[in-house]
């Protein structure tokens, strides 16, 4: 994004190997030094991307891909791109659940295989100490589950052995609507969500306004795990009737970069999420037409920012995802089963910088007044009183993400261990951000964000880095 341009690093520092790492930290903890870690990826966010005044470290030359047949497990480097990593996989009819795994990330096989974070064997991380560890079920266990969705706070991860699931020809793509069928549309995800056909099954569901209303669509990016969906697992979607509807037999490999095409480049960018739970069918109109409506409203009200386009993407999460979760060891999210689920994820992007305080303010009234919604629907007995934990991959660095977690003081016991002497959070360039977008696309395979997460202050308390594409060039937006 143009945001993450303006900020300059005067060097970049490529490892390519562990003890390159090594040796990196422990020169930047003698001379004090502020600097920012980036991974493979991209991360659109505002602040997010590089650094001003300090050296930033990328790690794309760390970007082994090593499939062991034998194991079921691939080896990954932090610093490829999930466009990497299935290229090395789409013929050995295996696949994994991509994402930014260290702040979970949801997948569209993750009604089969719960969070990518669920999938991971073991980190490999260099410490505050400039020393490796190995975090695993068997080793550094406290701090294997802090980055199942604890974010990488606690140091700099190098690489993950993740395990592998069976793959064979896919079914999916993209299904379009006008935007007067909102309320239809609302109807479908909320039945959808509910009622879940299948767990081979995925979607992201989308609502999309561009500058002056000039666009103003649903858009729908759907998948079957397998060459053709029982007839009725997408049918409430098909018989809203869309103008655009290009879903078809193929590889996975194919469909996530054929995802690519909605794509924006040039543009300053912030993204914000909230939690809800499912309103059930007789409430459902009113609070899911009362939730669209929040988010249209306050996307009206930019309108006219110069190329603003805002969308918010409704990301069901059935109980069938807590279940896989838990069965697969459980994460720092610790999502229980007792209802169903959705996660919004609120994007903005627009054209010029002496727009930020207008859009920020935008963002914010976006996301509290999401809540506010969802509190009033609670406490007036529309909707029952539950967990709701924020989702770190598409959270506005303003949100209280640890504040929302069941576990709030596991993350800062385990950073206070490992980086006793603050290192990070003393070295780390200070940055107003959060964390990345994540979805199983072609981004960063995982996040090196340093958040201070002993620090209770507004979202996630200090930003202490990030992992991006190690690259200064214009970041590739998803548009909806």
């Amino acid at each position: 994004s143009t945001g993450c341009r303006a900020l300059k690093p005067p060097c970049i520092l490529y490892p390519s190997s562990v003890d390159q790492v090594v040796a990196i930290l422990k020169i930047l903890g003698e001379k004090n030094e502020t600097f920012v870690v980036k991974s493979g990826g991209h991360n659109p966010n505002q602040h997010f991307a590089s650094i001003d005044g300090g050296p930033l470290i990328s790690t794309k030359r760390l970007n082994e891909v090593i499939f062991d047949s034998a194991s079921m497990a691939v080896r990954v480097g932090s610093g490829n791109r999930w466009e990497d990593v299935y290229e090395v996989l789409k013929d050995t009819s295996v696949t994994v659940v991509g994402g930014y795994v260290v702040g979970g990330s949801l997948s569209f096989l993750s009604t089969q295989y719960g969070w990518a974070a669920n999938s991971i064997v073991e980190f490999k991380v260099v410490l505050a100490n400039s020393k490796e560890a190995t975090a695993s079920n068997t080793s550094h266990s406290d701090l294997f589950h802090a980055l199942k969705g604890g974010g990488s706070n606690y140091g700099v991860v190098t690489a993950y052995t993740m395990i592998v699931h069976p793959q064979g020809e896919i079914w999916g793509g993209n299904m379009v609507f006008t935007g007067e069928k909102a309320s239809e549309m609302l109807a479908a995800v909320r039945d959808f969500t509910e009622y879940y056909p299948d767990e081979k099954a995925g979607i992201i569901m989308t609502a999309g306004i561009t500058a002056l209303g000039a666009f103003d669509l649903w858009i729908m990016f759907l998948f079957y795990d397998g060459p053709i969906p029982p007839e009725d697992v997408f049918k409430n979607f098909a018989n809203i009737g869309p103008f655009v509807n290009n879903c078809a037999t193929r590889s996975y490999y194919d469909l996530l970069s054929s995802n690519n095409w909605a794509e924006v480049k040039g543009s300053v960018y912030t993204t914000a999420t909230e939690t809800i739970s499912l309103p059930n069918a007789t409430v459902g109109p009113e609070v899911m037409g009362a939730y669209y409506e929040h988010w249209r409203n306050t996307m009206e009200s930019v309108v006219g920012v110069s190329g603003v386009i805002g969308s918010v993407a409704l990301q069901p999460m059935p109980k069938l995802i807590a279940r896989k979760a838990k069965e697969l060891g459980g994460d720092m999210l610790d999502l229980d089963d007792s209802v169903d689920r959705i996660i919004m994820e609120f994007d903005y992007s627009y054209l010029l910088s002496d727009d930020d305080a207008t859009m920020e303010d935008a963002t914010q009234r976006l996301y509290e007044g999401m809540r506010e919604l969802i509190l009033g629907f609670t406490e007036s007995g529309y909707l029952p009183e539950v967990y709701l934990p924020l989702f770190m991959n598409d959270g506005y660095f303003r949100q209280d993400y640890f504040g929302r977690l069941s576990i709030v003081d596991y993350a800062p016991t385990v950073q206070d261990k490992y980086d006793p002497d603050g290192f990070f959070g003393e070295n780390w360039w200070i940055q107003d951000a959060m964390l990345d977008t994540a979805r199983d696309n072609f981004g960063p395979v995982v996040m090196l964000s340093f958040i201070d997460c002993r620090v209770r202050m507004p979202m996630l308390g200090l930003r202490r880095g990030l992992c991006d594409d190690g690259r200064l060039q214009e970041h590739e937006q998803a548009l909806w």
